[in-house]
């Protein structure tokens, strides 16, 4: 009899505490932000293993704006488009690049920021376009628009082509000599030289199309996506866009 009681009674716990643990999520309107953070300036972990970054920055300041309530989460790059696919994100902000593949996948805000290419390489090579890397080793981030450039110019299974979890390691493996060159994103090969003393050259090639980053949802979730893209407006046209840029980058929008 009482081992009946017992059992009745942790029944009844279980049941309380799963249908309190529904209550709290139920009642949490923070919307679930994946981002990748290990792309300094744009998203990154501080000492105490906070997010921060421009891409932070802007995203709270929509989120201001818009009545969000938002919660980052660390994603790694290579999950971040099936964690929102699957509804376990709600916004991803990745300094994604906006591009035709990624919109039959994703909606995209408006653009909130302009990039583009560059070519990372040692200070005495003689590199100077982007076909002087077909003999090379070239360093990426793996899923990139970097790692899409090096694969078209030579071949997605070359050998040649390093890939890596983030562009960070990418530039400190082209220091340590085991890559002739980087292609990454303007932003983050700018602000690793500024800040790791980086003896490297940077150069741009004029095939490099320009790139615009957008802020993704859903597909299909208009309602979030309308909102965002009116907070994104509203910083804009209050000045406190231009203020957090010029933050990060050091230079007027």
């Amino acid at each position: 009899m009482k081992r009946i009681t017992y059992l009745v009674l942790a029944l009844s716990l279980t049941v309380f505490g799963a249908c309190t643990k529904k209550a709290e999520v139920a009642k949490s309107k923070a919307l679930l932000v994946g981002t990748d953070a290990a792309y300094a300036p744009f998203e990154s972990e501080n000492a105490a293993k906070e997010i921060q970054g421009f891409d932070i920055d802007i995203l709270k300041a929509i989120a201001a704006k818009a009545g969000l309530e938002l919660q980052f989460i660390n994603t790694p790059w290579e999950g971040l488009f099936t964690q929102l696919a699957s509804g376990d994100r709600d916004i991803l902000i990745s300094a994604i690049t906006i591009n035709d593949t990624r919109k039959t996948q994703m909606d995209f805000s408006e653009p909130y920021f302009e990039a583009a290419q560059l070519i990372a390489v040692p200070t005495k090579s003689k590199v100077q376009k982007l076909d002087d890397l077909k003999s090379l080793k070239i360093g990426v981030q793996t899923g990139t628009t970097g790692d899409d450039i090096a694969s078209k110019l030579v071949g997605k299974t070359n050998a040649n082509v390093k890939r890596f979890e983030g562009t960070p390691l990418a530039l400190q493996e082209l220091q340590n000599g085991g890559v002739d060159a980087v292609v990454a994103d303007n932003g983050v090969i700018n602000n690793f030289q500024a800040n790791n003393n980086g003896d490297f050259k940077v150069i741009s090639d004029p095939s490099f199309p320009k790139e615009f980053y957008g802020i993704a949802v859903k597909k299909g979730n208009k309602e979030l996506l309308d909102k965002i893209n009116k907070g994104l407006a509203e910083i804009k046209a209050d000045g406190t866009y231009d203020r957090i840029y010029q933050t990060y980058f050091k230079e007027k929008k």
